[in-house]
């Protein structure tokens, strides 16, 4: 055992005593965190109008602070860039993560002195967590490879500003520099096609233990090392034994990303985002991942059905219950109130609070009162899917309006690994696990509002070049699931394959 990998173990075994500790403790370190916030953000601007100064519980907290978006918190920020001190949150802050995110332009999310432990310390406890449950503290030895964006920083009213991964970058510890690939000047290079060729040049020869990204992209990663050495990725690194994903539902990606492996590895999901670092698994057992709810953010929860209602039900942690579709809102210590994320999450546990992301509150589909969610989607696709023996590689679902009665539908745009057999067949398997799924869906296709889903394959890498052709190839973006309108689905039809599919 070398010394890296000796020294992980009792840190691993003392953070994970601390984390377990932290879940008995979950509703009052929520408690004391919106003391905390609201004390702080008394002597603000966002404060003094808001009237925190009168603020004593959750209930008047929740009257003082609206929920809100981006767009809504814009004028706060603006004021930020400006240069201006204690706006949202005290003094300046000490970056901005810069993210083109799917469902706004250009964000500028503030980090704060106090918020980046959120950020830099939950990766590592998820990592530790599981070398204390697994044993497995080897693959410190070896090299690891985050998948991210550049760590280029630009100025904004005299704030460091960059892509959030390009920040954390600058914040590996010493002691992992030396395993951490791939170079810095690789990291640098903002076309993810070149990117990619110079890590694989850099990484293919290595003892690669750890790989962490956003399954989209790791994929891409692992079909050029395929591609170049023969070998699948297991025989390639013998020694690769921990995967680690966050971003997307790993789910629809999971088949093909170990069948690219050829041998079983351990897997480890995260829940980040530019506003925070929310959710980790814990556990190689247990589902779900463990809400961080000790680490200077107070969540609330909206009834997804609510979140675009003027005056939405708001939850605090000790009212969720298990098994209910929620919207994410944060109140940080970077000076986000009120914030919609725009993520819905489901608690598959209360003791502990264990979550699954189901989908985007702004992606669903409702073009006739159906409200499908990404959720109902994935779900369907992954069960249909495993009884046709298919993989697939990425896929997004937009309706299809039309005129007259009986002929609108919803499009199904599927990249395959192999397209199946009988791909009507496949089709209308889809569209009845939909209709099981979702009562309004059902009850379209039987009164004859909507015909039944139609599959349109998209050609081999189609969703690539589709994404090199918006400039968000590769780093941290994705493709929605869902959409409400025809602007991704009119997009895709360029790379659509020429077959009859229903």
């Amino acid at each position: 055992m070398k010394i890296k990998s000796f020294l992980a173990r009792p840190f691993a075994n003392y953070i994970y005593k601390g984390i377990r500790k932290g879940m008995a403790t979950a509703l009052a370190d929520q408690e004391n965190i919106l003391k905390y916030l609201v004390k702080t953000g008394r002597n603000t601007d966002f404060g003094r109008s808001a009237g925190l100064d009168k603020v004593n519980n959750y209930a008047e907290f929740s009257q003082a602070v609206p929920v809100r978006d981006y767009e809504q918190l814009k004028p706060w920020i603006e004021k930020v860039k400006e240069g201006r001190h204690n706006v949202l949150w005290k003094g300046k802050p000490i970056y901005f993560a810069k993210t083109s995110g799917t469902t706004s332009g250009t964000k500028y999310i503030p980090i704060s002195k106090e918020s980046i432990p959120n950020h830099i310390n939950t990766a590592r406890n998820a990592l530790l967590c599981y070398m204390a449950e697994t044993g497995n503290t080897r693959f410190a030895d070896g090299k690891l490879i985050f998948l991210s964006g550049s760590p280029e920083l630009e100025r904004v009213g005299g704030i460091p500003t960059g892509r959030l991964s390009g920040i954390v970058n600058h914040h590996v510890p010493k002691y992992l520099r030396t395993n951490q690939m791939p170079s810095y000047e690789t990291n640098c290079i903002e076309d993810w096609e070149t990117k990619l060729n110079k890590i694989v040049d850099e990484t293919i020869d290595k003892n690669m233990t750890l790989i962490s990204g956003i399954p989209p992209w790791m994929q891409m990663y692992f079909d050029e090392l395929i591609k170049r050495s023969g070998k699948k990725i297991g025989e390639l690194f013998p020694n690769f034994s921990v995967m680690v994903q966050g971003g997307v539902n790993f789910e629809p990606y999971k088949a093909r990303l170990l069948e690219s492996i050829g041998r079983k590895i351990d897997t480890i999901e995260l829940f980040p985002a530019s506003e925070g670092f929310f959710a980790f698994q814990d556990s190689q057992h247990a589902e779900g991942l463990l809400l961080n709810t000790n680490s200077g953010i107070f969540f609330e929860f909206v009834p997804a059905g609510e979140i675009f209602n003027e005056h939405p039900t708001r939850l605090s942690l000790k009212e969720v219950r298990a098994g209910e579709n929620y919207a994410l809102i944060i109140n940080s210590n970077a000076g986000l109130w009120g914030y919609n994320l725009g993520d819905t999450i489901k608690f598959v546990s209360t003791e502990p609070y264990r979550l699954v992301v189901t989908g985007r509150t702004k992606h669903y589909i409702s073009a006739f009162g159906e409200h499908v969610i990404g959720e109902e989607v994935e779900s369907c696709m992954l069960k249909v899917a495993a009884e046709e023996k298919v993989q697939i590689t990425e896929f997004t679902v937009a309706p299809l309006v039309s005129g007259d009665e009986g002929k609108s539908y919803h499009e199904w745009f599927v990249e395959f690994e192999s397209v199946p057999g009988n791909m009507p067949e496949f089709a209308a398997k889809l569209d009845q696990a939909l209709r099981q799924k979702n009562v309004y869906y059902d009850d379209l296709i039987a009164g004859n509002i909507l015909r039944p889903l139609k599959v349109t394959p998209v050609r081999k890498n189609g969703f690539i070049d589709y994404m090199k052709s918006i400039g968000k190839l590769g780093g941290q973006n994705k493709v929605p699931r869902l959409s409400n309108d025809r602007k991704i689905a009119d997009e895709l039809a360029k790379w659509t394959e020429r077959l009859e599919t229903a």
